[in-house]
């Protein structure tokens, strides 16, 4: 019944084309004209840090937007990781009703479903700007908000960090048998795929990371991007930095909110939500591409050795990436379900984007 009301109401959250540039410009009109509006106190859990300046400061933005476009009558509280619940438990606090909403990323609670994978990002699926034309004009949203829904919640684009690094290694691996019985934090997808190629992975927090590489309780690492990676001390940590980030081409984050508590939420203020988490979505794409290119160059020069995975690396994740979605198209109806639309939106986009992008990029990338 959620499911089919939920999709019902969809219209109601609206396209980004128009709602953002529109809404913004009236709803401080709707709310000073007289209309009633109730006066709301939500909690934002989080799984981040306030260390995290561009995620954290994200999760501000979105509470700060909304209390501006309805004159402070809707107000929401943010907590960084712990403040409410540990950062890998915030979709079990939001689906219970204890906070309102929650920052987080899906990734963390594939345990319970690996098709929450989509919402964040697949190992050699895609990019930021593709991940968010499947979700807004490619079906994402209908289909993981049916998953969603299940948890009794919704979710909401709100960050994306771009295309990631693919980690921190205390020494080299240039062979798949190098990856065997290697320990490694990734969480997600990606980490089932390295399990795949002989891995022995883990999810830790951001606040462990470090740690657990000094003293030699992982191998390897990834995080995030060289701005994060750098503010963790990675590289103070493991000397190694390996690229590209194939397990997370275009990852994405989500703001998902209690569905109870969505659901008597009046028009205008789900339309308020709406406006500030894209803003904040765009905001953290831009910022994260223009602080990473000077934090890359910082770890360089400070002694990180920067080292592509070696072909055989990459034609191996690749495979076992894809065999693993097969394996769980067969096995789980709600991953079949998001994975046969996904991919043919994938196949789509990637043969536009090798004539409108990659031959552009190929070209000037080669003749700088």
């Amino acid at each position: 019944m959620k499911r089919r009301k939920l999709v019902k109401n969809l219209s109601l959250v609206g396209s980004t084309a128009g709602v953002v540039a529109a809404t913004a410009q009236t709803i401080k009109a709707q709310t000073s004209s007289g209309t009633t509006y109730p006066r709301l106190q939500w909690r934002m859990a989080t799984s981040w840090p306030e260390s995290l300046d561009i995620i954290f400061g994200g999760c501000k933005l979105i509470a700060s937007r909304v209390s501006e476009l309805t004159n402070g009558r809707f107000e929401i509280t943010v907590f960084p990781a712990g403040g409410i619940a540990p950062p890998l438990e915030i979709l079990d606090v939001v689906q219970s009703g204890l906070a309102e909403c929650g920052h987080t990323a899906g990734y963390y609670y594939t345990s319970k479903n690996l098709a929450f994978g989509f919402t964040t990002v697949l190992p050699f699926g895609l990019n930021t700007y593709q991940q968010l034309t499947w979700m807004e004009s490619g079906g994402g949203y209908e289909l993981t908000r049916k998953l969603y829904a299940d948890y009794n919640l919704i979710n909401f684009l709100c960050c994306s960090t771009g295309n990631q690094m693919g980690g921190w290694f205390t020494k080299e691996v240039n062979t798949v048998e190098d990856l065997k019985n290697l320990k490694m934090r990734i969480p997600g997808i990606g980490g089932e795929v390295m399990k795949r190629l002989g891995a022995q992975v883990q999810n830790l927090p951001p606040s462990e990371i470090a740690l657990a590489l000094e003293r030699k309780g992982i191998d390897a690492a990834e995080w995030r991007v060289p701005y994060e990676d750098e503010q963790l001390k990675l590289n103070e940590a493991a000397p190694f930095y390996y690229y590209p980030g194939c397990h997370e081409p275009g990852t994405t984050y989500d703001l998902i909110i209690n569905l109870n508590a969505w659901e008597r939420l009046p028009l205008l203020y789900k339309q308020t939500i709406r406006v500030a988490t894209m803003e904040a979505h765009q905001m953290a794409i831009a910022q994260y591409d223009a602080v990473n290119s000077l934090a890359l160059k910082r770890l360089i020069s400070s002694g990180t050795k920067l080292v592509p995975f070696s072909q055989e690396i990459l034609a191996a994740a690749q495979k076992a990436a894809f065999e693993l979605y097969e394996e769980q198209a067969n096995e789980n109806p709600t991953f079949k379900e998001i994975y046969t639309q996904w991919k043919k939106f994938r196949d789509q986009i990637y043969q536009w984007n090798k004539i409108n992008e990659f031959s552009f990029d190929q070209f000037v990338m080669n003749h700088e």
